[in-house]
């Protein structure tokens, strides 16, 4: 067994390997690197299987999204460590020495994340990740260094050591017997927050997920779905109430279902007045996935053992969009 493996997830993303495997290539000696494609149509496993001839590759046999794909994939790499890595991300110069390092100095971590840069704008935060991922009160995730659209500029104000709530998908590093332990990602969310649920679950067994802000990376985002598809917000509004039904007890998750149905409508209107017709519809389209699915993601509870504190914040969307914070330093203080 090695002691850790880079798996990129790759679909149809042969100009994004072209752009982004050189760095991972190059500053990360002594890893095993993969590509797990799924089931691409374009040249991609011809582009790798030339350019780059040791580079792993894990065939999947459909595109099953994010977390089926990955799911699929790691059953077949051997690694005590497993690093999921977007294909649209470039790494930095000993990106991964900070991250082993944290590992062995503290056991309780099961799962890390680096800090996110914004590879189009590298003095910002990404959306996807920044600083660490929180969630509030409903539910709502955010992070340091973004909250909703507001993206702070990095100046070493998260370069610590913190534990966090979930750790970004596009860059997120995991003990591979946790992994398995967990059953993978959830499925059934196909996309988009699979990984809030996985630290979730995570945390409720007692594992605990940090942020090293003394490693980098700098992520490309949107090259699947950008922030403004309909598809993506159609995920995100019906995967966030997935989590909560699976992993808050049932005194709490009811309630906050309730709400999170009203303000889910509240935005609706929103888009509406915005002419964002697609994204109201899309949240529409969520709730009624909930509602066909609650049944199924209520028996996927876990029976014990549920966080008594699990938010960094009452509202996120309050704290925002009423109080008009946009830093998350500022956000702890209210």
């Amino acid at each position: 067994m090695s002691r850790i493996a880079i798996v990129i997830l790759n679909w149809n993303g042969e100009a994004l390997l072209e752009q982004f495997l050189p760095s991972v290539t190059k500053f990360s000696i002594g890893a095993d690197i993969y590509v797990a494609d799924n089931a691409s149509t374009d040249n991609s496993i011809a582009f790798i299987k030339e350019q780059y001839p040791d580079i792993r590759i894990i065939q999947n046999d459909i595109n099953g999204g994010f977390a089926k794909g990955y799911n699929d994939a790691l059953k077949f790499v051997d690694a005590e460590i497993l690093c999921l890595l977007n294909s649209d991300v470039e790494v930095s110069q000993n990106w991964l020495q900070p991250i082993l390092k944290t590992f062995e100095e503290l056991p309780d971590a099961a799962i890390i994340q680096p800090k996110i840069l914004d590879y189009k704008n590298k003095d910002y935060f990404e959306y996807a990740g920044a600083a660490g991922g929180f969630i509030d009160q409903l539910g709502y995730p955010f992070c340091r260094g973004r909250i909703f659209q507001a993206l702070e500029k990095d100046e070493h104000q998260y370069d610590d050591i913190k534990e966090i709530f979930w750790a970004t998908g596009a860059c997120m590093f995991i003990k591979n017997k946790v992994f398995q332990e967990l059953g993978g990602f959830d499925e059934d969310y196909f996309a988009h927050q699979e990984e809030v649920d996985l630290c979730w679950r995570a945390k409720n067994k007692g594992y605990k997920v940090y942020y090293v802000g003394t490693s980098h990376v700098y992520h490309l985002g949107g090259s699947t779905l950008s922030n403004m598809n309909p598809k993506k917000t159609y995920l995100n509004f019906r995967n966030s109430l997935f989590s909560i039904t699976k992993n808050l007890p049932r005194k709490k998750a009811f309630p906050i279902i309730f709400f999170r149905l009203l303000l889910d409508g509240v935005a609706g209107l929103r888009f509406i007045f915005q002419l964002k017709f697609k994204h109201c519809w899309a949240i529409l389209r969520a709730h009624l996935s909930f509602y066909r699915q609650f049944g199924k993601m209520y028996k996927k509870r876990e029976k014990s053992n549920f966080l008594k504190k699990y938010y960094a914040a009452r509202s996120i969307v309050w704290s925002h969009f009423v109080y008009q914070v946009r830093k998350f330093n500022t956000l702890v203080k209210n």
